[in-house]
């Protein structure tokens, strides 16, 4: 794609094709995470037939500590995927990782249930969410590489948001689907028994649409460019020339992920077990708040193609190790679907300061020939650690009679984030995205 044609004006035709290239990406973007989130969303109706038990917070800890599981092989796909995209081009390896979520997705809507064939059905749950463990490790280093290079350099940080918008929305569509099923064509048993298999279906079949779009997508120049020199080092060799950068990803991603899957992918049980909404409720207040978390991502994005990347993150930091204690301890305390939408709300409105710019901020710390790859493996590592354990250890202290503790521990992985944020270089203003090498 070609550049602006002066600083201050970009050539229209340019800016439809960059429009266009950033759509197609961020589509798959979402198809991916709402075959990933589907899991979550109906996790309280397919967890019976997976894992026997006459206790429903055993049975949801089980399919947390799966949910967990997927995250650690998501460090062995932002290897694979990264050095796809680094070595043979973005747009390849974003076609395959979606490719692998419509495996996984299938997988999980016919494997018979435990009455059927026993410990083979956990077995089976366990290899797809493996499956699409790989393919989202991959996921997200391809497609934050593929949104920040065909975003012009001075609206970056609002383009790359919506690596975000769209993994959020994919969680939203699926809750979108459950509300659908619960309310509209289903009832509780009927969920409960076998509808808990359509949204899987779905994601299938959506799967595939987005890998069809893929496969025609446009390849970004600085890919293009980097191909004429292309490096014959392995990926991970090369990856090993950049220590700081790998150390600033674990880092600045740390408090970043634990917090983002808490307000996501944990809410979901907590409103439900610990606020005692009913299903419907809980669902329509996730909805809600992840809505409004959609909106933030483009304005914060926005914000710091203005102010820098840093003020944001330190901002996250700061009021993340100051408020998600209260946040949460308040809601333990209420019974009111409102009161939970607002305080969920409210720590989207510190927590979207580092889900709008994370993927920018670790695109700019490396050169095309390593970026996503520099990407995708550390963080990968990051959120196996810190962010799909999340849920299992909210569970744990939960199960052991000592749910608060969670809260603590998530404040203080939020406040070791900080002390990153507070030291580490703006990439605004000291970007490698022009660094082929």
């Amino acid at each position: 794609m070609s550049a602006a044609t002066s600083d201050s004006h970009i050539d229209p035709a340019d800016a439809k094709r960059r429009i266009k290239a950033i759509f197609i990406g961020s589509i798959g973007n979402l198809v991916e995470w709402y075959d990933f989130y589907a899991y979550t969303a109906f996790a309280l109706y397919f967890a019976p037939a997976f894992f026997p038990s006459h206790d429903p917070v055993v049975q949801q800890l089980n399919a947390a500590t799966l949910f967990a599981a997927g995250f650690l092989v998501r460090p062995l796909g932002g290897w694979l995927f990264g050095h796809l995209a680094d070595r043979y081009g973005r747009r390849l390896s974003l076609t395959v990782s979606v490719v692998m979520m419509c495996v996984g997705s299938l997988i999980i809507a016919l494997t018979p249930t435990y009455d059927t064939i026993g410990f083979a059905a956990p077995a089976l749950l366990a290899l797809a969410r493996i499956i699409e463990g790989l393919s989202l490790g991959g996921e997200y280093g391809a497609s934050a590489t593929y949104l920040t290079e065909v975003a012009d350099p001075k609206h970056r940080g609002f383009y790359s948001s919506f690596q975000y918008v769209t993994l959020i929305g994919g969680q939203l569509s699926a809750i979108l689907v459950l509300l659908l099923l619960q309310n509209v064509f289903l009832t509780h048993e009927q969920i409960l028994d076998w509808g808990w298999r359509i949204p899987f279906v779905i994601g299938a079949m959506l799967a595939i649409t987005a890998a069809l779009m893929r496969r025609d997508m446009h390849e970004t120049e600085s890919f293009l460019e980097l191909k004429k020199t292309k490096p014959k080092t392995s990926s991970i060799r090369l990856l090993m020339n950049y220590p700081r950068e790998i150390a600033l990803v674990v880092g600045l991603t740390a408090g970043g992920t634990a917090a983002f899957y808490t307000f996501t992918t944990y809410m979901q049980t907590f409103v439900r077990q610990t606020v005692g909404l009913s299903a419907t409720t809980t669902t329509f207040v996730i909805a809600g708040s992840l809505i409004f978390a959609s909106i933030l991502q483009p304005v914060y994005g926005a914000l710091s193609d203005r102010i820098g990347r840093k003020p944001l993150l330190i901002f996250f930091g700061v009021a993340g190790s100051i408020f998600t204690v209260p946040i949460l301890t308040a809601m333990t305390n209420t019974k009111s679907p409102w009161v939970a939408f607002l305080l969920i709300s409210a720590a989207w409105i510190f927590t979207a300061c580092y889900t709008s710019i994370n993927a920018v901020v670790k695109a700019e710390l490396f050169p095309t020939s390593i970026r996503a790859t520099g990407i995708a493996v550390p963080y990968a590592v990051t959120v196996s650690i810190f962010g799909g354990t999340a849920p299992a250890i909210a569970l744990w202290f939960k199960q052991a009679g000592h749910e608060q503790w969670f809260f603590y521990y998530l404040a203080g992985v939020i406040f070791l984030s900080l002390l990153v944020y507070s030291t580490m270089r703006d990439t605004k203003h000291q970007s490698k995205m022009h660094v082929h090498e």
